[in-house]
This record gives structure tokens, sequence and C-alpha cells, in this order.
């Protein structure tokens, strides 16, 4: 029979969390740590996540304790309110307590504002989309009944902030948190106008919307039933954010772009993984439908996703846009490699991409439940660091389409858009190609079980 922690060691538990989450984020930024200040951020969380969530559950956020509770009393997976009222204090005391230390560790601190040239607008739709985001994913990864138990929780929640601090840090300072941003302001008073109350309001916001997305992309967790539009929903929202996160990055000019991108898919795969396969990439969708491994991807399926995925793209690069007041950037090769490179470039590393997905995603023998989301991300990381100043390493139709569409009043790039995508389709089909040759034992695996269930 397993024992309840009582209040006392949940209240600790939340308080030594949120502490060293806020004391790492004051630190990092204090230090200003450009380049690694995010994943350091993540990691911390990503740490007292597995270390603490058998305690308490491991919230250290009033956003993510405000969206357990807004589940619960819609009838799905969730704490009770007062849980949630309980936590916050804690969470609010904690933040405080931590940024008073970051303070006296430097004597220094900083303002909790919107960067030089941005506004309310551009803050409120980084921090909104972002605390979603966040939100979103702990509720599938954390209480989602067919996404639980897992061992990737953790990392799937924990990284959210690496997709976020460098995609919206740099026009919002990436907070997601109101405990963070209560604790900055305290930290920080007297230092001009403050922002706190702003930020908490476009934090509930979020909230608000990830507990709709949950409901709408897991409807049995609230006594529904699954529907096509929950696979094309959930097909929009994991290629959103990954286009929103690209935009930001790049306009952004982030010193760990690909890894901020490569997190954001890892986090959105990990989520919705058993809900639509989470593809986000019509590539992968060819890739997958070449290959015959999905029952279920019929061709008039795996088109709907296709268009799916690249209305999420237009939508999130008019967000990104939006965010940047108009800012764009065009999609084609580096200034010093034509757009055949560019194309070859594409053709392999979305190869390796598409391959991967099959491999630890389709398969029976090599498939890796536990760290596809991680596996499949981190193909991101190899492909934007290894051929970004050649074609910017792209690896996703949608996304090509996407960055032209915002692009048009500038130049267009619509050609270099279908360069690029039939680059990528191309080493989409290759990749369902060999994986039939190197898998080809999973098909005698299927038929040996067959005969084993006949006799």
């Amino acid at each position: 029979m397993s024992v309840e922690p009582t209040l006392v060691a949940k209240c600790l538990a939340e308080f030594v969390g949120t502490f060293f989450l806020v004391l790492t984020i004051g630190c990092n930024v204090l230090s200003g740590n450009a380049v690694w200040g995010g994943v350091s951020i993540a990691s911390v969380l990503m740490i007292a996540i597995y270390a603490l969530a058998g305690i308490s559950g491991a919230n250290f956020n009033p956003a993510v304790s405000l969206a357990l509770g807004l589940s619960k009393a819609m009838g799905g997976p969730g704490i009770n309110f007062a849980d949630v009222g309980t936590y916050t204090c804690v969470q609010v005391v904690a933040g405080t307590v931590a940024a008073i230390c970051y303070e006296l560790l430097f004597f220094d601190t900083f303002n909790l504002a919107p960067a030089p040239g941005f506004g309310l607008l551009h803050v409120a739709l980084c921090e909104i989309l972002y605390t979603c985001m966040l939100c979103f994913v702990v509720l599938n990864v954390a209480v989602a009944k067919n996404n639980t138990p897992n061992r990737f929780y953790g990392l799937a929640i924990g990284y959210v902030i690496v997709a976020g601090a460098y995609g919206a840090g740099a026009v919002s300072g990436g907070c997601f948190n109101p405990a963070v941003a209560i604790g900055i302001d305290v930290a920080s008073a007297g230092m001009g106008l403050s922002w706190c109350l702003a930020y908490m309001v476009f934090e509930a916001i979020g909230v608000v919307l990830a507990v709709l997305l949950f409901r709408l992309v897991r409807p049995e967790d609230f006594n529904g039933q699954k529907s096509a539009a929950t696979d094309l929903l959930s097909e929009f929202l994991g290629t959103y954010v990954l286009v929103l996160t690209v935009g930001l990055n790049v306009l952004g000019k982030s010193a760990a772009g690909a890894f901020s991108i490569s997190a954001a898919l890892m986090c959105m795969v990990f989520a919705l993984g058993n809900v639509s396969g989470a593809h986000f990439n019509p590539a992968v969708t060819l890739a997958i439908w070449c290959s015959g491994r999905c029952a279920d991807l019929k061709m008039s399926k795996a088109i709907m996703y296709v268009i799916v995925q690249l209305l999420a793209a237009v939508a999130a690069a008019f967000t990104y846009s939006l965010i940047y007041k108009g800012e764009t950037f065009p999609l084609g090769p580096g200034s010093e490699y034509s757009l055949m490179q560019a194309c070859m470039a594409e053709t392999l590393f979305t190869l390796i991409l598409c391959y991967t997905v099959l491999c630890v995603a389709a398969s029976s023998v090599t498939k890796a439940p536990m760290t596809f989301g991680l596996v499949i991300g981190a193909c991101i990381t190899v492909g934007g660091n290894a051929i970004g100043v050649i074609s910017g390493g792209v690896l996703n139709p949608a996304v090509s389409f996407g960055l032209a569409t915002a692009h048009l009043q500038a130049g267009g790039g619509l050609l270099e858009a279908l360069a690029y995508s039939l680059a990528e389709l191309l080493g989409a089909i290759v990749a369902s190609a060999i994986f039939s040759v190197t898998h080809a034992v999973d098909n005698e695996k299927s038929e040996r079980d067959a005969l084993k269930e006949q006799a």
C-alpha cells in the first residue's frame, strides 16, 4: 500500500523546486549566460520534476497548478482547487525568497519588462503562446490517461523552456511563470514600471487556452470520444509550435536556434505522439505512408495531414511576423551556396530525419517508446547545425512554405519553397525505401507472430 505524502512534505517540495528554478533563472540572467542560460534553466526544472514529482506533483509554477485545477474542474485529470491555492502561495513565497538570494549573490538585479523595441502586444503573444505550450505539455505527459505513466515527462516539460527561452526570450524575457514574475518584480522594486501584473494576466490566458486544447485533443479523458478532427488538431498544434519557434529563433538571432527548435519538436512529439502520431511534417507523413507500417494512415488521411500542417505553418509564420512588427526572413541557400547545393543538403538530412522516425516510431524491432521524442527532436539539432549555413536546415516542406508565405511581400521565396519541398519529399521516399530493406525483419516477425496465434 502506498503512503500519501503529508501536506507539509508537498509544500516543502513545491518550495524547493520553485526556489531553485527562480534562483537559476536569476543567476543565469545576471551572469550574462546567453548561450547556455536556457539549457541551464530547463535542466534545473527537469531535475526538480524527476526528484519531486512523486511528492507534490512537481508543479513549481502557479500557471501549471491552475491548469491542473481547471482540468479537474472540467471532469478530467488534475488536482483540486484547494491544492491549487496552497501550492500557489508556496510557489510565490519560494520565488520571492529566491529572487532576494540572487540579488544578494550578485549585488545586482534586473527588471521584468519587454525587450527594447517591443510592446504589450508582442509580450502578450509570447507569454500566452509559450505558457500555453508549457501547460499543454504538462497536461499531456503528466496526467493524460493514455499517456501515463511514462519516463519522459520530466524531459518533455523541462525542455519546453529551451524552446521558449531562446524563441520568445528575446521579446518578453521568457517568463511563463507567475512565481518567477512576482519574484523578479519584488527584487527589482524601484527600477521602473512594473510589468508583473500584465505578465500574469497573459500567462493566465495561456493556461485557459492550454486546458481547452487539452480537452479537445484528449476527449477520452473527459468522457468523450476521439474523432478524425482530434488527429488534425494535434497535427496543427505541433506544426504551429514548431514553425513559430523556428521563426522566433531566427528573428531573435538566437545563440542556440537549432537546439531550441529541436526541443520544441521533441516536447510536442512526446505530448501528442499517441494522439495523431505527431508527424508535424509532410515529409514524415509521406515516409510513414510509403512504408505501409501505419495501417490507420490511408491516403486520404495523409493528404488531410499535409493540408493541416501547411495551414499551421502559414499561421505560425504570420504570428512570428506579427510579434516582430512585420519583419520576416527569406528562405534560400546561404550566400556562398547554390540552390542545387541547398536542395541536396535538404534531401540528405530530411532522409536522416524520416529514417529515424520510421526506426524509433514505426518499427516493432527498433521502436523506442521512452526516448522516441528525444531521438526525433535531435535530428533537428543534427541538421540545423550541419547544413544551416548551406540551406538553413529546414527539413520540412511545411516550414518551407510557411517561411516563404510570410516573406512574400518582401520578395517571395515560393520557388525556393517548391524546390526545398521536392528535395525534402525525395529524402522521405528514399528513407522509406532504405527502411523497407533494413527493417524487413519487422515483416518476418509479424508473420511468425501470426503463425503462433494460429497454432
